[in-house]
């Protein structure tokens, strides 16, 4: 009697963790699958940036160029066009972002890539430099750091590579923000990924 209620016992806790190893499988693989279906649109504008913001200067002008590549190469509604600019701004410093409201940047976004898609240039690809490569100054108490980007673009049959270097400065919270961008020299020697 004894040795049936032990082996009923040890069926039931073999049950029950199967029964959760399961539960728990099946709910990570919902997880997946719903992640799978977001669009990159989706994905950025999902990301909490007051919570997950990127780490270093390079990871910033990484996901800036998410954002840029969803500007000149995606569908995207105005909500949705709303929610990427408003993660662009949140990634520039307070000068740059009071220099672009966001009304003026959007309409700036807006003609930029409606100029690109009547002349058929694509944004195919963009890199941002080793992490090696990035630049740290310290200017009147301020870090600064300088990172170089290429845009890989798609004109018909033809190619053509275009470099910027974006300024970022680190704020009081530590957060590097964009300060300035500009467009480099095609001659440019740093390499990007």
């Amino acid at each position: 009697m004894k040795k049936t209620g032990i082996v009923i016992l040890t069926i039931a806790l073999i049950a029950a963790i199967c029964g959760s190893f399961y539960i728990v499988n099946d709910k990570s693989k919902r997880a997946n699958q719903k992640e799978k279906v977001l669009t990159e649109v989706q994905r950025i504008t999902n990301k909490d940036l007051d919570k997950n913001y990127p780490q270093t200067p390079r990871e910033v002008v990484k996901f800036y160029n998410r954002i840029v590549k969803c500007y000149y190469g995606m569908q995207y509604s105005d909500e949705e066009l709303d929610a990427l600019t408003d993660q662009a701004l949140k990634l520039f410093d307070d000068e740059l972002a009071a220099n672009n409201p966001k009304d003026t940047y959007k309409q700036s976004v807006t003609a930029d890539a409606q100029s690109y898609k009547e002349q058929g240039i694509t944004l195919a690809q963009t890199g941002v430099c080793d992490s090696n490569d990035v630049k740290y100054v310290t200017d009147n108490g301020n870090k600064i750091a300088y990172v170089k980007a290429s845009y890989f673009m798609k004109e018909g049959s033809s190619y053509s590579k275009t470099y910027q270097e974006y300024v970022l400065r680190q704020d009081d919270e530590g957060h590097w923000r964009i300060l300035a961008f500009y467009k480099l020299a095609a001659d440019s020697d740093t390499e990007t990924e």
